[in-house]
C-alpha cells in the first residue's frame, strides 16, 4: 500500500507546470509604472481611494466599533469594480462600502496570456480609519493580496476559482468547528435547512459566498510547490464539461499520555473529488493507518473488538488489525456519487457517514460510528427539505457471527425538515431497523420514501423491526440559535405520566444554544448542550435490532443510561484556531462482576429481556461513572483547499465508576499530542 500511494504522490506532484503572464489591473495615474510595480501601484491607490471616501457609520460610532473588515472584492475584464463579500454583521457598514466601491473609476483589467481577465482582491478595511493610515506610514504592508488564477493542467480558459468543488453536488467534509462558521450564515438566512449533514457546496453557497471566505485566506505565493501546500488542491484537471482534484491527505501525530504510553497516528489517504456536467459528482478517499492511542481509548477499542480474531475496532473509523506489538493497522475506504437532477432532487449513494441535528450530539443519528454504505434521497421544495436514508449495517459480535460471516441489518430513515417562519423550525423524524431472519433481506414495504414505519413494523409483526420516532425544534435569532430534539424509541402513555420509572418507557431529550461571533467579538463561537437518555433506549429484545453498527452506536456515543453537559467554544483568527470543549456527565454502566450479568439500560447492544427490572428505572443506575473530559486544541490553517492543519491539543479525562466497567476503566489520565492533519471528519474522544 505504501508503494502505490508514494507512487500516486511522485505522479501528481511532478506534473509539468508552464509559466503564464499575468498582469495586474491598472489605474490611470499607473499607466506609465513600470510593470514590475503595478502591483505595488494598484493596492496604493485602492487603499488610498476607500479610504478618503470612506464615512464610518453612525450606529458602529456609537457601538465604539473597533476591527478588521476583510473586503472581498473584483475588478471585471471590463475593468470595472464590484465587491462581491464583507465580513460583517452591520448591514449599514456593508451599504457604505459597496457606495465606496460604486465612485471608483473604471480602470484597465487584469490580463492573463494578455487576455482581459476578472481577478479577486482582499482589502482588510481597518475601523477606526486611521489605524490604517498608521500601518502603511510604519509598516509599509501590503494590505490587498489577491488570489493567484490557478493556471497549471488548464485545457480551455484560465480557470476563475481555485475550489471547484463550489459549484459542485460534493459533499463539504463534515467538521463541527467548520460547520459552526457556515451556521453562522445559513441561520441568518430565511429558507435555509442546517439539520441534516453533510451539507452540499451547491446548497451552502446559496447563502454563502464559500470563494470569499477562502479567497481571504489565500497567501500569494511564487512557486509552485508554495501555491500546493498553502493554497491549492495538488493536482486540478479541468476540462470543457469535467473536472476533478487529487490530494494526498494526512493525519500524523505524536503525543504521550499521563501512565507513560507513547502515542502516535500515521494516516496517508489519497483523496480524487471531481464532476461530470453540471449535475454529477464524485467522491474517493482511502486511508491507511496505523496507530497507538491514549490507554482509555485502547481499552475502549479492545472491548468493542469483532469477531474473527482482530484484536479491536477504532472508534469511527472500523475493524483493526494488530500492528507491532500494541498499536493497530486501520486502513478506511469511503467513496460515494452525488447526482442532481434538478434544483428540487439530489441523490447520492456511497459508503460514509451521516448526521441528523443542530447540536454537537444527535440523538437521531450521529457520526461517531464506522462508515456504512447508504443511499440518500433529499427533496427540497417550498419551505421544506425531506430526506429518505437506506443504509445497510452490520453486527460484529461472536454470538451473531457465522462461518466467519457478520451479521447484516437494514435501516431506513426519513427527516422532515420544515420552516414554519423565518424563525422557527420543525424537524419530523422516523426510522426503522430490520434484519434478514427467515431471508427476509431488504424489505420491499421500507423502500417507499413516503410510508409511516411504524405502521408497517406493526403490520409485518411486532419483532420484525424496531422504530423510533422523534422531533427537533429550532428558534433563529440574530446572533443565537436556540436547539433541541426528542426522541421516543418505546413509551406506553399510562406510564409516562407517572414516576415509577417503567423501563420500556424509552427516550431521550436534547437543547442547547449557539452563540455566533459571540460578545461582538468576530469569529468567537460559543455553544452550551445538554443530553439526556433513559435506560434501555436505543436497545431490543432481538439482539441484531439494536440501533448500533460495528459495536458501535449509531447516535448518542454514550449509548444510553446518561446525562451531560457540553460547553464549546472556538474562535479563528485568520488562519489561527483555538478550540475548548468540556463534557461533564454521568452514565449508568453494567458491572463486569460475573456474579451480575444484568443489563442496566446502558449499553444498546445488551439484550433488553435482561434488565435489572421492570420499574425503578432511573438515568445513572448501575455502575454509576462520573465523567469530566476537558479538551483543548490550538492551532493553523495550513491550506485552506484541504483543510490541513498544524495543531496541538490536551485531553484531560476523569472518569470515576463505582467499579471497572467493560473496557471503562476508573482512570484520571492527560493526553498531549500535536502533529499535522488534514481535518475533514469529526473524530470522537470524548467517551
Amino acid at each position: 500500500m505504501n508503494k502505490i500511494f508514494l507512487s500516486f504522490l511522485l505522479l501528481f506532484s511532478s506534473i509539468s507546470v508552464f509559466s503564464q503572464i499575468e498582469k495586474y489591473p491598472v489605474f490611470k495615474e499607473c499607466d506609465d509604472v513600470d510593470i514590475s510595480e503595478l502591483a505595488t501601484c494598484f493596492r496604493n491607490h485602492i487603499k488610498t481611494a476607500v479610504i478618503s471616501e470612506f464615512k464610518v457609520p453612525e450606529n458602529l460610532k456609537r457601538d465604539n466599533f473597533k476591527a478588521t473588515t476583510n473586503i472581498i472584492f473584483l475588478v471585471d475584464a471590463s475593468g470595472n469594480f464590484k465587491v462581491i463579500y464583507v465580513n460583517s454583521p452591520y448591514k449599514e457598514l456593508k451599504e457604505e462600502i459597496e457606495r465606496v466601491f460604486d465612485t471608483l473609476p473604471k480602470i484597465t483589467p487584469a490580463k492573463y496570456n494578455n487576455h482581459a481577465i476578472e481577478m479577486q482582491f482582499v482589502l482588510p478595511l481597518k475601523i477606526p480609519l486611521q489605524d490604517n493610515e498608521e500601518e502603511v506610514i510604519t509598516k509599509k504592508e501590503v494590505v490587498a493580496e489577491f488570489a493567484i488564477p490557478h493556471e497549471e493542467l488548464t485545457f480551455d480558459e484560465p480557470k476563475t476559482t481555485l475550489f471547484p468543488e463550489h459549484k459542485s453536488e460534493l459533499n463539504i467534509p463534515f467538521t463541527h468547528a467548520t460547520y459552526n462558521a457556515y451556521d453562522a450564515y445559513l441561520n441568518n438566512a430565511s429558507n435555509s435547512h442546517t439539520a441534516v449533514k453533510p451539507y452540499l457546496y451547491n446548497e451552502v453557497r446559496e447563502y454563502v459566498d464559500l470563494d470569499a471566505l477562502k479567497n481571504k485566506l489565500i497567501t500569494p505565493k511564487s512557486t509552485w510547490f508554495g501555491r500546493k501546500l498553502f493554497n491549492e488542491h495538488m493536482a486540478y484537471v479541468q476540462g470543457k464539461d469535467f473536472w476533478f482534484t487529487v490530494d494526498p491527505l494526512v493525519d500524523l501525530q505524536l503525543g504521550k499520555d499521563s501512565e507513560g504510553l507513547k502515542t502516535y497516528n500515521n494516516t496517508r489517504a489519497i483523496q480524487v473529488n471531481g464532476g461530470i456536467g453540471k449535475n454529477f459528482s464524485f467522491s474517493t478517499s482511502f486511508y491507511e493507518s496505523q496507530g497507538r492511542f491514549a490507554s482509555y481509548v485502547n481499552d475502549y477499542a479492545q472491548s468493542i473488538k469483532p469477531a474473527g480474531g482482530n484484536p479491536a475496532i477504532i472508534p469511527g473509523r472500523g475493524i483493526a488489525k494488530p500492528f507491532q506489538e500494541d498499536a493497530y493497522d486501520y486502513p478506511v475506504a469511503e467513496a460515494y456519487i452525488s447526482y442532481a437532477p434538478s434544483k428540487h432532487f439530489n441523490f447520492q449513494f456511497g459508503r460514509g457517514k451521516n448526521f441528523i441535528g443542530d447540536g454537537y450530539r444527535s440523538l437521531f443519528l450521529s457520526d461517531v460510528a464506522s462508515p456504512y454504505p447508504y443511499f440518500k434521497i433529499s427533496t427540497n421544495f417550498w419551505k421544506i427539505k425531506y430526506t429518505n436514508f437506506f443504509m445497510w449495517m452490520q453486527d460484529v459480535r461472536p454470538e451473531l457471527t457465522v462461518d466467519g460471516a457478520y451479521k447484516q441489518k437494514y435501516m431506513a430513515m426519513h427527516y422532515l425538515d420544515w420552516n414554519v417562519t423565518k424563525k422557527f423550525n420543525i424537524g419530523l423524524f422516523e426510522s426503522v431497523i430490520w434484519d434478514d431472519a427467515n431471508n427476509r433481506g431488504f424489505d420491499i414495504n421500507y423502500i417507499n420514501p413516503l410510508i409511516f414505519y411504524s405502521a408497517v413494523e406493526f403490520a409485518t409483526g411486532s419483532r420484525a423491526g424496531n422504530t423510533t420516532l422523534g422531533l427537533s425544534l429550532k428558534y433563529k435569532m440574530k446572533v443565537i440559535t436556540l436547539y433541541s430534539q426528542l426522541l421516543l424509541d418505546d413509551f406506553r402513555v399510562g406510564e409516562m405520566t407517572s414516576s415509577n420509572g417503567w423501563w420500556a418507557n424509552k427516550f431521550g431529550f436534547q437543547f442547547g444554544a449557539k452563540y455566533y461571533n459571540a460578545f461582538h467579538i468576530e469569529n468567537l463561537f460559543l455553544q452550551a448542550e445538554f443530553n439526556a437518555v433513559r435506560p434501555y433506549t436505543y436497545s431490543h429484545d432481538e439482539l441484531n435490532l439494536n440501533f448500533g453498527h460495528n459495536n458501535e452506536p449509531l447516535a448518542h456515543l454514550w449509548g444510553a443510561n446518561f446525562r451531560e453537559a457540553i460547553g464549546i467554544l472556538n474562535y479563528t483568527k485568520n488562519r489561527w484556531f483555538a478550540n475548548t470543549k468540556i463534557v461533564i456527565g454521568k452514565k449508568g454502566f453494567d458491572f463486569a462482576d460475573v456474579t451480575d450479568t444484568k443489563s442496566y439500560g446502558g449499553d444498546v447492544y445488551a439484550d433488553n429481556d435482561n434488565r435489572v427490572s421492570d420499574y425503578g428505572n432511573k438515568i445513572g443506575q448501575g455502575n454509576t461513572a462520573n465523567v469530566f473530559i476537558g479538551d483543548f486544541q490550538l492551532g493553523y490553517l495550513v491550506n485552506p483547499a484541504t483543510n490541513l492543519k498544524l495543531f496541538g491539543g490536551l485531553i484531560y479525562r476523569k472518569f470515576d465508576p463505582i467499579a471497572p466497567a467493560n473496557g471503562f476503566l476508573k482512570s484520571n489520565s492527560t493526553w498531549i499530542s500535536f502533529g499535522l492533519k488534514t481535518d475533514v471528519f469529526n473524530w470522537y474522544f470524548d467517551f
